[in-house]
């Protein structure tokens, strides 16, 4: 039996991006804006009905552009629950990162926690989108206007989900997304930075090609820009999100029916049109989670804790302490979803953990 892994990325079909690999080879063009690249990223800002939308070489860089073009420095507050890079891009930016805790329900940054972490060094707010469930952004809006703090949505997992009717890439100042080949919508590697005025996407857009137009330079600017054959992929890709999210869904509701009342699950806002980019789950005790991870790969299934470690654990930041943050990285895990994953085997992964919660 084939191991199942925690995310298997989607492939189009061949012929379809092909096609695409087709117009690239005819315009000689393969990087510097290319006309696919124009259209991915035009098609992009229709779908999520934003004003601006510039792709990124990856999902990292994306937040990295994001705090310089909305001229972040000192200090910004940030959720210890998210990938490595979400700090990592502060850290680069010569920003400090300070860490509020999250909320347990949820699993993002708790906004009740935010205004006592502000001080006079405070210039933004980073939160992530966790799992794609959206953050308090009203709560956190009304924080950030008060104080005359710049927001940065790391929406790395939120493809298309949308709050109260409309996408959650429109709330903050900028919003940050990865296409990274385990995304459900991917680009094998690449990124986007959402942003709402004129002027900020005029300095992204030297900031993401070395600041300059020809021979005049204009900005300290870094190659930030995603190929043709990059963004080639996630024309191909495109037409299949709708059936890929549904597919998703299917495999969640698959998973709920076993363990439904079993195991720990963050909660979704009302109003949040979800996108089922992760199926994670909570379980009662460190020792309970690693008992039933061990199971799990005994048996070819290979589930992730995600995230690992509380990023107020890293070495390299100042130590602190985040216990809902820290519960979590030790107790939360993400069972295997992707595309193609098949019902049969949903039920044999639930049983198993069943067993253990």
């Amino acid at each position: 039996m084939d191991p199942i892994y925690v995310t298997k990325t989607f492939l189009p079909p061949r012929a379809e991006y092909d096609a695409w690999l087709d117009r690239v080879y005819g315009s000689h063009v393969l990087t510097n804006n290319g006309p696919v690249h124009k259209e991915l990223e035009e098609t992009l800002r229709v779908r999520f009905k934003v004003p601006h939308l510039r792709l990124m070489t990856n999902g990292t860089l994306a937040i990295q552009l994001a705090l310089r073009m909305l001229g972040v420095k000192g200090k910004v507050i940030t959720t210890p629950f998210s990938y490595v890079a979400t700090t990592s891009a502060i850290l680069w930016e010569g920003c400090e990162p300070v860490f509020v805790d999250i909320d347990p329900r949820t699993c993002c940054i708790d906004p009740d926690l935010i205004e006592a972490a502000i001080t006079p060094d405070t210039t933004a707010i980073l939160a992530t989108h966790v799992y794609g469930i959206p953050c308090e952004v009203e709560a956190i809006d009304r924080i950030a206007k008060k104080h005359g703090l710049k927001v940065i949505y790391d929406a790395a997992h939120a493809f298309d989900v949308t709050y109260k009717g409309k996408s959650i890439l429109a709330y903050g100042n900028a919003s940050t997304l990865s296409f990274h080949a385990t995304k459900l919508f991917h680009t094998v590697e690449g990124g986007a930075v959402v942003h709402h005025t004129d002027e900020d996407d005029k300095a992204l857009r030297f900031l993401r090609s070395f600041g300059h137009i020809g021979d005049d330079h204009f900005t300290l600017g870094m190659n930030a820009k995603m190929s043709e054959v990059h963004a080639a992929m996630g024309m191909a890709v495109l037409p299949h999100v709708d059936a890929i999210i549904a597919g998703r869904r299917a495999i969640c509701e698959a998973y709920d029916a076993i363990l439904d009342g079993h195991v720990l699950r963050p909660t979704v806002p009302d109003g949040t049109r979800y996108n089922f980019a992760y199926y994670p789950i909570g379980l009662e005790s460190l020792t309970a989670r690693e008992r039933m991870m061990e199971s799990l790969a005994s048996n070819g299934i290979f589930a992730r804790r995600y995230f690992f470690p509380s990023l107020n654990k890293l070495p390299y930041v100042s130590p602190s302490t985040m216990p809902h943050s820290e519960r979590a990285a030790d107790r939360m895990i993400c069972l295997p979803l992707y595309n193609g994953l098949a019902l049969d085997e949903v039920d044999r992964i639930s049983r198993i953990v069943r067993h253990h919660a």
